[in-house]
């Protein structure tokens, strides 16, 4: 049966006059209201008001006016049911055999920083959904179009056919519910922010997604993989960035590239580069150029460094991109490129992923985090936090000029997996780099004694070899260990790690405190001369 009625009526007006003209060249007649309705007439496209269509005028401000029986029952009834055809001759109904709607731009109202709970309520729409829906339910006669990247298909559909599949009208039914689970969760998330909760009682947690992408697999090759993204995209990430060059992102890639990014945005504001190697930062620097910045984050571990995901904080200019000439790199995650170095860098190779982000890298918003797990969701806060307190419990004082080292190895060791130590140093005045990691260990000793102390002492030595320094690798050693700061994402619950950062000729040390062994752990430092900062704010990232 050809399609002899459309009813277009969107928020989102891209694409939708060329859509309209194709099909009143089939002879489509062409219901619409409101702002669809002019911008289709000053096109030239002949349209009929939804208003004369039922008989009845658009009222209460435009809140009602599709909300009617005449377009309802001309989207539901059964074609070729005798009871439903009989009672749409009885009545003088007609059929709507395409509905054309996107629909208010909630997300994008609710995410204005200015925005009023009566905006917000306004920008609600009703009569859309209501369309959506009746149209989605009976796809086995009507076809229901919500995403202007559908266009083109339906039209090279009636071109051929005069109508559409059946399979294409279901794909797009479900399409529209995944919609609508998506525009509602939406709405159910703000809501649940604008009233106190229940103690103890946790708000609905709604969400859901549009239609997802194929990976090659999952994290391993015999998992299948599938990558989704929501619809709204209001800040800088891996989802909505553009690939620029390169092989398809992978599902680890996502992972790592998103690791990445998280990291990075700590240091918006001033040239920074993070380096990710299986979710944690083998390199993490600052600069004062983009390029200095590289070299302080690759030298925090060179060889983990290799086949790493990178993101910056800054644009790529091609000094940057020099750099990268012979060391493999999987992914690079940058706000911008210069026009010589996307140049240089799509010359290097044809497998390096180069992403530009969608929006303008910036601290992170607040919002929610969410982890699966077997028969249900963890949702939390995401952590935007660095510091509650500063407070030295030590005899020995934390020198002021240490802090801001001090804050920067907080930054990067919230990134790392627990539990997590980092060694950081002041590389160059006012510039800082990773120079010790230790991740994911059941115990935190081990974390400080045999990774985070260890792999500074590594890179020390590399240093030592490339430079003439008129001392021994050991004076060395002890002169750039002593004016590095440790920092630990949690308390540390024995005077253990003391003993060994001690060992190690660490001076000073920041962690959240909170241990019921803190006295031992302040004795511990007060012995050792060490001074010792209580940040009083955990970072466990498991």
């Amino acid at each position: 049966m050809k399609i002899q009625r459309a009813l277009i009526s969107v928020s989102d007006k891209s694409g939708i006059v060329e859509f309209a003209k194709e099909l009143v060249t089939m002879d489509v007649e062409i219901l619409s209201t409101g702002g669809t309705a002019k911008a289709l007439a000053k096109a030239g496209v002949k349209v009929r008001d939804v208003s004369d269509f039922t008989g009845f005028p658009e009222m209460l401000d435009g809140r009602v006016k599709t909300l009617h029986p005449n377009v309802h029952a001309g989207l539901l009834y059964l074609r070729g049911n005798k009871d439903h055809e009989a009672t749409m001759a009885k009545h003088k109904l007609l059929p709507i055999d395409l509905v054309v709607v996107n629909l208010y731009p909630f997300e994008a109202t609710v995410a204005k920083p200015d925005v009023t709970f009566e905006d917000a309520i306004e920008n609600i729409d009703i009569g859309g959904p209501t369309m959506l829906r009746s149209a989605a339910k009976n796809h086995a006669f009507v076809t229901v179009v919500t995403d202007p990247a559908d266009y083109a298909r339906v039209l090279a559909a009636l071109r051929e056919k005069g109508n559409t599949t059946p399979e294409l009208r279901r794909e797009l039914a479900f399409k529209v519910f995944a919609q609508q689970a998506r525009y509602d969760g939406a709405i159910a998330s703000y809501l649940s922010g604008q009233f106190s909760q229940v103690e103890g009682v946790a708000p609905p947690y709604v969400a859901a997604f549009a239609r997802g992408e194929k990976l090659r697999y999952g994290e391993n090759p015999h998992q299948e993989g599938f990558f989704y993204k929501n619809g709204n995209g209001l800040e800088a990430c891996i989802a909505h960035a553009e690939i620029l060059h390169g092989k398809e992102m992978s599902y680890n890639n996502y992972l790592d590239g998103d690791a990445a990014l998280e990291a990075a945005r700590e240091l918006v504001g001033a040239p920074g580069v993070a380096i990710i190697k299986h979710s944690n930062p083998c390199g993490y620097a600052t600069g004062t150029t983009l390029a200095k910045a590289f070299e302080a984050a690759w030298a925090g571990d060179p060889v983990s460094a290799f086949g790493s995901v990178i993101a910056v904080t800054t644009m790529v200019d091609l000094a940057t991109a020099q750099l990268m000439k012979d060391r493999f790199v999987e992914v690079l995650i940058a706000p911008d490129f210069a026009n010589d170095a996307l140049e240089f860098l799509r010359a290097k190779s044809k497998q390096l992923r180069i992403l530009k982000l969608h929006k303008p890298l910036e601290p992170l918003l607040p919002g929610k985090s969410v982890r699966q797990i077997t028969g249900g969701l963890l949702v939390q806060d995401r952590d935007n936090a660095l510091i509650r307190d500063w407070m030295t419990p030590t005899a020995a004082a934390f020198p002021d000029p240490k802090r801001q080292l001090a804050e920067f190895g907080i930054k990067v060791c919230k990134h790392v997996k627990s539990n997590a130590i980092v060694i950081v140093r002041e590389y160059e005045r006012g510039q800082f780099m990773l120079l010790g990691m230790g991740a994911g260990q059941p115990n935190r000793v081990d974390s400080l004694r045999k990774l985070a102390v260890p792999r500074a002492e590594e890179n020390i030595k590399t240093m030592y070899e490339k430079g003439s320094y008129g001392k021994s690798l050991g004076e060395f050693r002890d002169e750039i260990l002593r004016d590095c700061v440790l920092v630990s994402d949690a308390f540390f619950p024995f005077a253990d790690n003391i003993d060994e950062a001690s060992n190690a000729g660490i001076r000073f040390i920041v962690q959240p405190g909170g241990s019921k062994k803190d006295e031992e752990v302040i004795s511990a430092c007060d012995r050792y001369g060490i001074a010792m900062v209580f940040t009083s704010m955990r970072h466990f990232r498991h």
